[in-house]
């Protein structure tokens, strides 16, 4: 597993968001405090406190993270 943090604070961020990881045949889990909804889940985004940057933990081997991360990228908050 790994994890990053990505930051949806728009509508259309989200949607768009969506539509990437919905492409990936992994399991995905955004992580708001003590709330863990699935990534791929639209409504369950909406579910969540999007004006802070959100954890999105990826269930994938080491090279499938590595796709997922460079396809989210524009997303993905820089430490």
């Amino acid at each position: 597993m790994k994890k990053v943090t990505v930051n949806l604070d728009s509508i259309q961020k989200v949607k768009s968001f969506v539509d990437i990881i919905s492409s990936f045949e992994y399991d995905f889990d955004l992580v708001s405090g003590r709330y863990v909804i699935d990534a791929k889940s639209l409504m369950g985004i909406f579910s969540l406190d999007l004006t802070k940057p959100i954890d999105l933990n990826i269930h994938a081997d080491e090279e499938g993270a590595a796709g997922v991360i460079r396809a989210l990228d524009p997303y993905i908050v820089k430490k």
